[in-house]
């Protein structure tokens, strides 16, 4: 199975029937078409819909007025709306999100998360996350484990931070690791690689339990 959609599958799920629910762009965006059986979601893009559809046709694409949070075009499912900004940030901020689910260039052992802006490199800017991940009841990183080799699950943080001790889970394609007052606990492993493996490819400690679970 590729790495994206194993990732996507298991982080699929952690959400519960009738969650509102935020999906960074790229992998995140992945989950909604594996949402178990009986589980439905409402789809949040802080730009100003609740209740996301499907990926639009190009056909019935309007690229230049609605589009979702990265740009790309939308649409509103059945039952669900547009808001305006503000109101969108209101649900955002005053703690209606149930979960968002993000990407990260890194995350450290005290639940940091820096996952906008590389040093010299030009971006569009920090966007809603840094709203989302504070506002958010629960907060997921869905990426893969380390990019090209180098760790991105660290000891301590080295790019800007979007938030500070916000993270609540990371799932990856060795496994689930959950962030704990004691530091970082796989929780569950994908029995593709040996937790030795595992282990080299995370530069901060990780807690391993007893009863580790495999990774479903």
């Amino acid at each position: 199975m590729d790495k994206k959609e194993l990732i996507a599958r298991r982080t699929a799920q952690e959400l519960n029937d009738g969650d509102v629910v935020n999906l960074g762009i790229g992998l995140p965006t992945l989950i909604p078409s594996f949402l178990p059986e009986g589980i439905r979601v409402i789809l949040h893009s802080e730009n100003g819909i609740i209740g996301t559809g499907p990926k639009p046709s190009p056909e019935n694409a309007d690229p230049l007025y609605v589009t979702d949070a990265g740009g790309k075009p939308a649409m509103v499912a059945e039952e669900g709306c547009y808001i305006d900004s503000s109101t969108s940030f209101m649900l955002v901020r005053g703690g209606h999100v149930d979960c968002t689910i993000l990407g990260a260039l890194e995350v450290d052992q005290e639940g940091n998360l820096a996952n906008w802006i590389i040093p010299g490199k030009m971006v569009p800017g920090m966007g809603g996350a840094m709203d989302l991940v504070v506002g958010a009841k629960k907060v997921i990183i869905a990426m893969e484990h380390t990019a090209k080799g180098n760790h991105k699950i660290l000891n301590k943080c080295r790019l800007p931070l979007t938030a500070v001790n916000v993270v609540n889970l990371i799932i990856t394609e060795m496994g689930v690791i959950e962030v704990t007052k004691e530091g970082l606990k796989l929780v569950e492993y994908n029995p593709e690689f040996a937790i030795e493996e595992i282990v080299n490819a995370t530069e901060a400690k990780l807690i391993i339990p007893e009863n580790i679970k495999k990774m479903v």
